[in-house]
């Protein structure tokens, strides 16, 4: 039997999903995601078994994990938060794992097909607030319109995550979705995980072939970073640069301390670009 690929965008949750069984499964966890392996399967645990650096690029899928986890809480606890707006959702269980209050709406959006999976997979599970799915190819621009509207109708206060999306997409239809998010009323926060344009590089030449095999291609990095949306409608609320947060939850990337002896002689622009790679949190300006 031939090794499992990734076949579509779909696939990338099952790989992803593999590095949160990873980190759940260790003693020293910072997150217990109970359903993770039962989600990746055994084509993501091919997947990542097959694909060249992908076991070692856990770090930073499991560090984001982190950040985004204490960065939703934080929002829904200090500004009272109603609506979470999970776009590109893939296989993502937070609404089944973190204590989350009983009457949150959890909106998960997403392709039928991995939708469809998930439900399947999670079927005898119950969620801990009140969980919608929305399939929904987010390039359809009139349904997309329709759920945000209908959204931004119903909320008080919305916080709206794009986990791993935007790097997948060509800068015009990050631009059209920030003006879009920026736009509603509701839509306060949005949080967001950004790469630079050396990360992009990077990134591209470990998995660029694998991905563009499946069709998929990592091409959104600014070189401004978050400060990228600035003219769209959002500032930063908070920012968390990935090499920082993996030393402070103790999740380095492998060899970080010859990276950091070889960062003595990349440029400054190299060394300003890896501090742009992070997670982060932003506020619709004020109309």
């Amino acid at each position: 039997m031939s090794p499992e690929k990734i076949e579509n965008i779909s696939d990338t949750a099952l790989w992803v999903a593999v590095y949160r069984a990873m980190e759940s499964e260790r003693p020293d966890a910072h997150f217990h995601d109970p359903y993770a392996r039962l989600l990746a399967g055994g084509k993501g645990e091919d997947i990542v078994k097959n694909m060249p650096w992908a076991k070692s690029s856990a770090w930073a899928m499991i560090v984001r994990t982190c950040v985004f986890d204490e960065l939703i809480l934080k929002v829904i606890q200090r500004d009272g938060v109603d609506t979470i707006l999970n776009l590109a959702a893939g296989l993502d269980t937070r609404p089944y794992r973190l204590q989350l209050p009983s009457s949150l709406h959890w909106i998960e959006v997403d392709l039928p097909g991995i939708s469809n999976y998930k439900e399947a997979k999670l079927a005898d599970q119950k969620p801990v607030c009140q969980l919608e799915r929305v399939r929904l190819d987010l390039s359809d621009a009139s349904g997309r319109d329709a759920l945000f509207s209908r959204v931004d109708a119903s909320a008080k206060k919305t916080l709206v995550l794009t986990e791993g999306l935007l790097v997948y997409l060509p800068e015009p239809a990050v631009i059209g979705l920030a003006k879009d998010l920026a736009s509603r009323r509701t839509f306060q926060y949005w949080l967001i995980d950004i790469a630079s344009p050396v990360l992009l590089k990077w990134l591209n030449q470990r998995f660029g072939k694998t991905l563009a095999a499946a069709g998929v291609q990592m091409q959104f990095a600014p070189a401004a970073g978050a400060d990228f949306f600035a003219p769209y409608g959002w500032e930063i609320d908070e920012f968390r640069p990935t090499a920082i947060e993996a030393r402070r939850l103790n999740r380095n990337m492998p060899h970080a301390w010859l990276w950091q002896i070889l960062g003595i002689f990349t440029s400054k622009e190299q060394r300003e670009g890896f501090q742009k790679v992070g997670m982060a949190l932003l506020r619709r300006k004020a109309s």
